[in-house]
């Protein structure tokens, strides 16, 4: 394997032609989980193709609601394509052999779309505050302009953050292993294979990890706490299932998204002594 050596600050930097995945090499049923995740992929990705159809069709769902429920399926589905079908590849044509620039590539779209994903669960609980808190000041602070504005700064921050972490990792110097020990072109797997000091790259994903992950969460909390407050001042039952019930399927949406996040940062934080986190 020949390595393409560059200079940057007066020092050699050395970066391999590629990396090998090789989490799936310690993966007891990887036939069962492949299956799982191209059945997963596949309904993702039809229905949230169908879901991005009917309101752009549907005139009478141009509002800033379905735009924020719009911009989260367009995430989903750009999400799950940055890794699922790398991962069906692998398997099938036992090729986990991934190019330097794709995986960085990989690396960018992934991460990226995990940091839109956050901040979209966020826009809709924005969404949901003003409509139950504020429903007489919703034409003022939820329009569609002001949504799309929303929309369109989580995707320049996002974009540009991780545009910058990525860019970093062309610092790192890869002159010992190239065996990545994930399923995919992960972040922390890959910097902590370099052979020169990666505390620049540690330090940025460890603050990523709490902007962009646990500032939209905290924020989401908060919304939930006045709406709690706000429904259970009202005097109907019926006006309160009713606020509660529009809440439902982000709640659910919000637990799907951030609990393997938060069991896998729980079990890394247990394992931070061995090199599987």
């Amino acid at each position: 394997m020949s390595f393409l050596r560059t200079v940057l600050n007066n020092s050699v930097i050395i970066h391999p032609p590629g990396f090998y995945i090789i989490g799936f090499e310690t993966f007891s049923y990887i036939s069962v989980y492949i299956i799982f995740l191209a059945f997963v992929y596949v309904v993702t990705l039809v229905f949230n193709i169908l879901l991005i159809y009917i309101i752009a069709r549907d005139h009478g769902l141009h509002t800033p609601k379905f735009l924020a429920v719009v911009n989260l399926a367009v995430i989903d589905v750009i999400l799950n394509t940055s890794t699922i079908p790398s991962m069906i590849k692998t398997f099938i044509f036992k090729d986990n052999f991934v190019p330097f620039n794709l995986c960085l590539l990989q690396m960018f779209v992934y991460y990226s779309v995990i940091s839109l994903e956050s901040c979209a669960l966020a826009i809709l609980a924005y969404d949901r505050l003003i409509a139950i808190c504020f429903p007489l000041r919703q034409n003022s602070f939820n329009t569609l302009p002001i949504m799309s504005c929303i929309v369109g700064l989580t995707w320049v921050y996002s974009l540009g953050r991780v545009a910058y972490s990525t860019a970093i990792m062309t610092r790192l110097s890869f002159c010992n292993s190239v065996r990545v020990f994930s399923y995919f072109c992960d972040y922390a797997p890959v910097f902590r294979l370099a052979c020169n000091d990666y505390t620049l790259q540690w330090s940025v994903a460890s603050t990523s990890s709490i902007v962009n992950l646990m500032a939209p969460f905290t924020f989401i909390v908060l919304s939930y706490v006045s709406i709690l407050v706000t429904v259970f001042r009202m005097k109907s039952v019926s006006s309160r299932m009713k606020a509660l019930a529009t809440c439902i399927e982000h709640l659910v949406l919000v637990g799907v998204f951030y609990s393997p996040i938060f069991i896998i940062c729980f079990m890394c934080d247990l394992l931070t002594r061995t090199s599987v986190c």
